[in-house]
């Protein structure tokens, strides 16, 4: 009899037990609470750039600048450290390719390691660290790598290279190339060797412009696997396209190994444009990479103003397969130095990442956030925000209590 009785008592317990988890696991993943507020667990990111920001060129900017982050609970923050063909660190890797260390445009940092302050400023506020390739095979027009490498640089069918970015004249090394490979792969495992950095993150331009890949070592490489064949004239063509495409893929997954041979704990994310836009454009098939084990954490750049095509973004198959393996956030662009972006806009774009349970949300960019806000120039006193409590005021609300930031390796659990 007692016996039956302790059975029972044990179904009646694990019954309770088990309707009190299918009450409370909603609340621990990213999203909202049923109160409406944010739950503890969501990636609060923010990028920090050299393109029409300071906020890096100095420590006197820094400083507060990643307090005040953190006062508003943001929890990670992806400091650019490659973009204009220049490092934002003091680089060997960079120093034996062109002769100088670090970007030579920001005299201070020559005698100031940005990097080494942003992960030592950001893990004192407990902000979680994230270096950014923001140009990965990218460089400008007129940088040192092309005038000292100029066979590092990749060419259209008609032997033009120039790529018009906005007002900006670009170039593009050639990532099916063993020497350009090598120096990509040696600035990031300095910066992993070197480093207390949580991860490495990479960008849409962690690829190629499809137009290009017509120099002649990418066409011999070609040839060499086809026959002797010539690869299509139409950059569009399907198989053209995906043996480029599985080059880089190839290539991710030597890096990918690279880094975490030297570190297993350091997080590999990237955060690229949408999948068809990625692949047809640039030659990036993240969706390849995330199935295969090569991106942990996923940040997809939705810079829509119409809602309706954020939120169709959100729900496209690639994503919503990648969001049930990997924390898959959202970017969300801010405004830029002619395009200001409206904070109810913002607002309304993150309400649609949370209502959708998508593991955070990151904004392009910091100095957008307030600054550039199209409301007038913004000045950060101290602690202090001053100037636009109407941007303040909405951050300190979508962000009024602190969160964890999900990390594959360590807590994260997908939606259900």
């Amino acid at each position: 009899m007692q016996s039956v009785m302790r059975r029972r008592f044990f179904g009646v317990w694990l019954s309770l037990f088990c309707l009190t988890c299918s009450l409370l696991l909603p609340l621990a993943r990213p999203g909202l609470t049923q109160t409406g507020l944010p739950t503890a667990q969501e990636l609060r990111g923010v990028w920090l750039t050299t393109v029409d920001s300071d906020v890096l060129f100095s420590h006197d900017r820094l400083k507060p600048a990643l307090q005040t982050l953190a006062d508003l609970h943001f929890n990670t923050v992806y400091p650019a450290v490659w973009n204009w063909g220049y490092t934002l660190y003091p680089s060997q890797t960079a120093a034996e390719a062109i002769g100088h260390a670090t970007d030579p445009r920001v005299p201070d940092l020559k005698a100031w390691d940005a990097l080494a302050d942003v992960v030592e400023l950001g893990h004192q506020q407990g902000l979680t660290v994230m270096p950014w390739f923001e140009f990965g095979f990218m460089t400008t027009a007129d940088s040192e790598l092309v005038t000292q490498h100029p066979d590092w640089i990749s060419d259209r069918q008609d032997g033009s290279q120039i790529w018009q970015d906005g007002i900006y004249q670009r170039r593009w090394l050639n990532p099916f190339k063993p020497e350009v490979q090598q120096f990509i792969q040696s600035l990031i495992l300095e910066i992993v060797t070197r480093y207390d950095v949580d991860g490495i993150q990479f960008d849409d331009h962690f690829g190629l412009p499809a137009e290009f890949g017509y120099d002649d070592f990418t066409q011999r490489l070609y040839q060499q696997e086809h026959q002797g064949r010539l690869p299509s004239s139409d950059p569009g063509n399907a198989e053209w396209v995906r043996w480029r495409a599985a080059k880089i893929t190839a290539f991710t997954k030597q890096v990918f190994h690279a880094i975490k041979a030297q570190k297993p704990n350091v997080v590999v994310a990237l955060s690229p444009n949408t999948y068809a836009f990625s692949y047809r454009h640039y030659l990036q098939d993240w969706k390849t990479w995330e199935r295969s084990g090569l991106i942990e954490e996923l940040t997809l750049q939705v810079y829509r103003d119409s809602l309706s095509d954020f939120v169709a973004d959100l729900a496209r198959p690639e994503v919503l397969a990648a969001k049930q393996h990997i924390p898959v956030s959202i970017g969300i662009l801010t405004g830029l130095k002619d395009l200001p972006v409206s904070i109810d806009q913002v607002e309304a774009q993150v309400a649609s990442v949370r209502d959708r349970q998508f593991a955070g949300i990151s904004f392009f960019f910091y100095e957008s956030l307030w600054n550039l806000s199209g409301q007038g120039d913004y000045t950060l006193n101290s602690l202090t925000l001053a100037g636009h409590p109407s941007r303040h005021t909405v951050f300190r609300r979508l962000f009024s209590t602190p969160a964890d930031r999900p990390n594959l390796l360590d807590n994260w659990m997908p939606p259900r």
